[in-house]
């Protein structure tokens, strides 16, 4: 059956697949291309395809947000007929359901689970967890809620990040410190998650925690929550029917514009770190997501220019299915078996023919899904 939010939205399913065309596929071209060639120009090129270290933002930085940003966009369209009901058993049961699951994945991509191995079991590590999180947040406020309300609650919950980070002080953590190994959010993962941080250990009883990584999903939270909703503002505009489609794209890009440059002026106080999803990484991370889906609307459902874009729908048809491909399989041992014979001719463009396999090899599987019209739902 086909997806009903597509017929109405197609820029949504477009944006969407562009976001997991970056992941699963650009992103590792442009690093084997960049290793095979040696080529100067990759400098320049390589830091839009690479994370900051710490403080700062490139465009690497936007695919995770861009992806829980649409997980809160689908929400005005998928729950609006449950907010009025008075019993709303079957709606919550729908996002349990789907906050359970994608938890689930979220372990599954992460390796907890698939390595059966109890001394790697990590709870909450992984970018689908942090969606759940922001989706459930959302859609609670979205049931329960005015959009006034929501925009409120919205700001409570940054401004609860910001204070906490700010104000509360435990031990050498916290009272404004954003450094890797001092700020609030990195405490309280240690205390909350403990041993079952991703990356922690136990050596003689004692929990060892990995030095490189400073992710944090606790505290985290509250702003993985604003960012779904910032997604659940912009499915409102998009879904209003009386806003003409020029107005919303005015509305989306003016709304973009003020969150990037508010996000950035906050910034200079409480630094935009995505480790730790501050509260100005939150807003400038969905303003840019507000700037990307009016182009995407403007072209799409605006001009309707949609001839070369259906490749893109393969994959934002089936986000979930081309995340988990790529981070569970690999499909590495089918593309040397059939092309190992060429490594000795094409020398350091071997591992870059075998990337260009493996993401052929994931296509293929998304297309025969999209054709059979099989969307994997959560």
């Amino acid at each position: 059956m086909k997806n009903q939010l597509q017929q109405r939205l197609e820029s949504l399913d477009v944006l969407r697949g562009f976001d997991l065309f970056c992941l699963v596929a650009l992103g590792k071209i442009v690093h084997k291309l960049a290793d095979a060639t040696q080529a100067p120009v990759f400098d320049s090129i390589l830091p839009c395809f690479n994370h900051v270290h710490w403080e700062g933002f490139s465009s690497w930085d936007l695919v995770m947000p861009l992806f829980m940003f649409m997980s809160g966009i689908t929400i005005p369209f998928a729950l609006s007929r449950y907010k009025t009901e008075k019993n709303k058993q079957s709606v919550y049961k729908r996002i349990i359901k789907r906050v359970v699951l994608l938890w689930i994945f979220g372990m599954m991509c992460q390796g907890n689970l698939l390595s059966l191995d109890p001394n790697h079991l990590y709870l909450y590590s992984n970018t689908l967890q942090a969606i759940a999180m922001g989706y459930l947040i959302s859609a609670l406020f979205f049931l329960h809620t005015s959009i006034r309300t929501q925009i409120i609650s919205a700001i409570i919950l940054l401004l609860t990040y910001w204070i906490a980070m700010e104000f509360i002080t435990i031990g050498n953590y916290g009272g404004g410190n954003y450094t890797p190994d001092g700020n609030l959010a990195e405490w309280i993962d240690r205390e909350v998650l403990g041993r079952f941080r991703d990356g922690a250990s136990l050596m003689n009883g004692e929990t060892i925690f990995s030095e490189g990584y400073r992710y944090t999903w606790i505290l985290s939270s509250l702003t993985f929550g604003v960012t779904a909703m910032t997604g659940t503002f912009a499915g409102y505009i998009l879904k209003h029917k009386e806003i003409m489609p020029k107005r919303k794209m005015m509305l989306l890009t003016t709304i973009g514009l003020g969150m990037v440059v508010l996000g950035w002026t906050w910034g200079i106080q409480h630094p935009v770190i995505k480790k730790i999803w501050t509260g100005s990484m939150t807003l400038v991370s969905s303003g840019y997501c507000f700037l990307l889906m009016a182009l995407f609307y403007y072209v799409i459902d605006y001009k309707g220019y949609r001839k070369y874009t259906g490749w893109l729908k393969v994959y934002g048809m089936n986000s979930i299915v081309a995340y988990m491909l790529t981070q569970c399989i690999n499909f590495s041992s089918i593309s040397q078996s059939v092309f190992r014979g060429l490594e000795q001719y094409i020398g350091n463009y071997y591992p870059l023919l075998i990337t260009l396999s493996n993401i052929a090899i994931i296509y293929a599987i998304l297309y025969w899904m999209y054709k059979k019209q099989i969307f994997l739902r959560v």
